[in-house]
C-alpha cells in the first residue's frame, strides 16, 4: 500500500519520479564518509537507477577515506545499480594551491572551499558525460539554518533529497535504512581541513543545538534561556546573518 510506504521509500521514489520525468538515466553523488552523503547515496541505489558514487579525497584524513570507501563497497554489494570510483583530487589541489594561486596569498578559508569547489566540478563532469544529474546531500539544518556548506561547491547540485529533514532525523533514517554504525557514530565533518576539525569546532555548536535555534519562534523570548541556550542563538543568528547570501536567490538588477 502506498500509504506503508517509509521515509526512504518516499524520498526514493520522488528522486525516482523527477529523474524520470526530466529523461535523467544516472544519479551522481560524492560520498565523504559522513551520514549525510551516506544517507543520500544509499536514496539513490533504492531507486533502481545507475548511481555513481564517488570517493574524491584531497589530503583526506584517513578514517573519512575508509568510512566512505566501506560505504561505497556497501552499496554495490547491496544494489546491482550503484556502482563506485575514486578519484584522488590532490595533485590537482596541490597545483593549483601551490603555484597557480601561491602569488595572491590566499587565506586557509578559500582552499577549504576550494576544494569543495573541485569536488563539483568533478561531479558535473562525470554526471554531464552519463545523462546524469548531482544529487545534494546537504541537510536542512545546513542548507536553511546557518548555510554551512560552500558556495557553488556542496551546495551546486540539481536536486536535495534530505535538505528538509534535520540532522537528527537524517541520523534516524540512516540507521533505518541500515548505514554502517561506524559512519552514524562519527563526528560530523564537511572534511575540508587536513587538521581533522569538525563541524562543531568551526561553529561552536552541536547540531542537536542550532536545531533547537531553529525551532524557536521569532517572537520567543530568551528570560527563561539558559546561558548556553542564548550562546547558541548568538552563534545560529550570526551564522544565519553571515551566509544569507547562500541561502536567498542572487541579486538581479531589475531594468525598469
Amino acid at each position: 500500500m502506498p500509504g506503508d510506504d517509509t521515509l526512504g521509500d518516499k524520498i526514493a521514489g520522488w528522486i525516482r519520479e523527477y529523474a524520470e520525468s526530466n529523461g535523467i538515466s544516472t544519479l551522481v553523488v560524492g560520498v565523504s564518509g559522513g551520514v549525510d552523503s551516506a544517507v543520500t547515496s544509499t536514496l539513490c541505489a533504492m531507486t533502481g537507477i545507475r548511481t555513481i558514487a564517488l570517493n574524491l579525497p584531497i589530503n583526506q584524513d584517513l578514517d573519512q577515506f575508509d568510512l566512505s570507501n566501506a560505504h561505497i563497497s556497501w552499496l554495490e554489494d547491496k544494489w546491482e545499480n550503484a556502482e563506485g570510483r575514486l578519484i584522488d583530487l590532490s595533485a590537482t589541489f596541490r597545483v593549483l594551491a601551490e603555484d597557480s594561486l601561491s602569488e595572491f596569498s590566499v587565506t586557509d578559508m578559500a582552499l577549504a572551499n576550494t576544494k569543495a569547489r573541485l569536488r563539483m566540478t568533478t561531479l558535473y563532469a562525470i554526471s554531464a558525460s552519463n545523462n546524469g544529474i548531482v544529487v545534494g546531500t546537504g541537510n536542512k539544518v545546513e542548507d536553511f539554518g546557518v548555510g554551512f556548506y560552500t558556495k557553488y561547491g556542496d551546495g551546486g547540485v540539481d536536486i536535495s533529497p534530505i535538505a528538509d529533514l534535520m540532522k537528527s532525523e537524517v541520523y534516524q533514517l540512516g540507521s533505518e535504512l541500515g548505514v554502517h554504525k561506524d559512519i552514524l557514530q562519527s563526528s560530523p565533518t564537511d572534511g575540508l581541513w587536513e587538521d581533522g576539525r569538525t563541524d562543531e569546532d568551526q561553529i561552536g555548536a552541536t547540531y542537536e543545538e542550532l536545531e533547537w535555534a531553529m525551532e524557536q519562534s521569532p517572537s520567543t523570548g530568551d528570560m527563561d534561556w539558559t546561558p548556553r541556550q542564548i550562546e547558541v542563538m548568538r552563534i545560529f543568528n550570526k551564522f544565519n546573518t553571515q551566509n544569507s547570501h547562500k541561502m536567498n536567490p542572487i541579486p538581479v538588477y531589475i531594468n525598469s
